[in-house]
């Protein structure tokens, strides 16, 4: 049964957290087109590490027993205002890393999974502190300040 809970959020990881991947990317390609490199550099570099905590999710479904699947994802929004997507981004970041706990509490008794997870909300969590900090930039040097840092 605990194997069951563990596949079972795995998949969620998998459906969601590529779906994600690719938000960021498609966010990255909307941020490079608008000039704002530094942007779209951080959006293709944090879709590359979702990509690869998904391949690691996978692996770990497999080694289980379970059956991955290619679930179908809900459309997710796309911006153009970068401080709007930073305040949604920083959204989903809390709600996954809430989600997360409870997921990482089923597998502490399956360390190979435990850690992998850790790992993955170490930087989920990295990512919501990054987007805060940022948002309190704006807030401190001004939008038009920040987004010159952002070119």
């Amino acid at each position: 049964m605990a194997n069951e809970n563990i596949i079972k959020g795995l998949q969620l990881i998998v459906t969601d957290l590529a779906q994600q991947a690719d938000g960021h990317a498609i966010q990255s390609k909307i941020f490079g087109s608008q000039g704002f490199s530094k942007l779209a550099d951080k959006y293709a570099e944090h879709a590359t590490e979702e990509r690869g905590y998904v391949d690691q999710c996978i692996d770990r479904i497999l080694d289980l027993g379970g059956d991955v699947k290619n679930e179908a994802k809900k459309e997710a929004p796309t911006y153009t205002d970068p401080v709007e997507w930073l305040k949604y981004d920083l959204q989903v970041s809390i709600d996954g890393l809430n989600s997360l706990k409870t997921l990482i509490e089923c597998a502490k008794d399956d360390l190979t999974t435990f850690d992998i997870l850790k790992d993955y909300y170490k930087d989920e969590e990295e990512d919501m502190y990054w987007a805060q900090q940022q948002l309190e930039l704006i807030e401190k040097i001004g939008l038009q300040n920040w987004l010159i840092h952002q070119i």
